[in-house]
């Protein structure tokens, strides 16, 4: 619930609504978990909403942590579904928490362990939030020192297909008399559903964007994201360069680098030329094993020199240094897999041209 259906509800109940708005900021603002804690209400009244409503709706199944500190929570929905999101600790105090908005995914991305599931459905705006809740309460048990700075949906699942309760979360968590979390510290990343796009860019809530691109062209966008075949890049970047973003605001494109795929030096030229003019930064992300696809992570030279090529043409791109990979929990490896143990891949190499020469100091 919003605050306002907090308080819709109260007044069907026939309480009065400043009773709707007690009960919200207990759950959202205090961060209880039963009613039981909501000490200023009566006993009759607490009765009353444990019969008719519940708190959180997710259950801690596991909870795996890698040697680099990131930590993987397993949660399983009322009808037993799995889902998963992680926190990833930065220097200092600041934590980061990616959350999922689907269990699994429809978009079909060839490199993603979260494509290979399937959709099995949408997460609802409850379940959405309580894993911002969840993890807060572990992070608040095992790293005190830590807190919770930011917040991105680049869990499982593809955040547009799940728009309403996307946004709804958004409110929720984004509500001053709730848990507070500042627009500018949330990022949505989305792999290019364009009439999402602009619907988003007319709400009264819109965090920062991050768009998976991860080609330089439509013809290598097709191969590997099949949904460019029905919003190609021409289309995609229309719809961003139409996009309201506030001032110092960039758009993030996401480029996750395949070995013989998209990795070639006339690919970064490619790249930086398609992005001439778009407000907007480039991260790049070596590929993350994982068994459900053939790539290869590029060899670190190769990485080097399409990041060095991109910022000699102006582009500004930034380095993703895998986190959690060592427990499934990195950029594309999400899949449920429950503690398993890794099945060895089977490399497959597609490389176009010879890969680059490491640079020359």
């Amino acid at each position: 619930m919003t605050l306002a259906d907090a308080c819709a509800f109260a007044e069907a109940q026939g309480w009065p609504k400043f009773r709707g708005e007690q009960i919200w900021r207990w759950v959202h603002a205090q961060g209880v978990r039963t009613f039981d804690e909501m000490t200023n209400l009566s006993r009759d009244v607490r009765d009353q909403l444990a019969a008719r409503a519940c708190i959180g709706s997710l259950k801690v199944a596991e909870v795996q942590t890698s040697k680099d500190g990131t930590r993987k929570l397993r949660l399983e929905t009322r009808d037993g579904q799995s889902i998963e999101s992680v926190l990833i600790p930065f220097e200092g105090e600041k934590t980061t928490l990616c959350i999922s908005s689907q269990v699994g995914c429809a978009v079909d991305c060839q490199f993603c362990a979260t494509a290979k599931m399937g959709l099995k459905r949408n997460l609802d705006a409850g379940e959405i939030v309580d894993q911002v809740y969840l993890a807060r309460t572990l992070l608040a048990e095992v790293a005190p020192e830590r807190r919770l700075s930011n917040l991105v949906y680049m869990g499982m699942g593809e955040p547009l297909h799940n728009y309403d309760n996307l946004v709804r979360s958004l409110r929720i968590l984004c509500d001053d008399k709730g848990a507070k979390l500042a627009q500018r510290r949330i990022t949505v990343s989305t792999s290019g559903l364009v009439p999402k796009l602009e619907r988003l860019g007319k709400e009264d809530v819109r965090p920062n964007l991050a768009v998976s691109l991860n080609a330089p062209n439509d013809e290598i966008r097709d191969m590997i994201m099949p949904i460019n075949r029905k919003w190609n890049i021409g289309k995609l970047l229309a719809a961003l360069k139409a996009y309201p973003l506030e001032q110092r605001r960039r758009i993030t494109f996401e480029y996750v680098l395949l070995a013989g795929v998209n990795d070639s030096l006339r690919d970064a030229g490619q790249l930086a030329k398609l992005l001439r003019g778009v407000k907007c930064k480039v991260n790049i992300i070596p590929w993350n094993p994982h068994p459900e696809a053939p790539y290869e992570r590029p060899a670190p030279a190769v990485i080097d020199a399409f990041q060095n090529e991109c910022k000699r043409l102006g582009l500004p791109t930034y380095l993703r240094t895998p986190r959690g990979d060592d427990i499934d929990a990195a950029c594309g490896q999400l899949a449920n897999r429950a503690g398993e143990s890794r099945t060895p891949l089977v490399p497959l190499r597609v490389r176009r041209e010879p890969p680059p020469p490491p640079p020359v100091d």
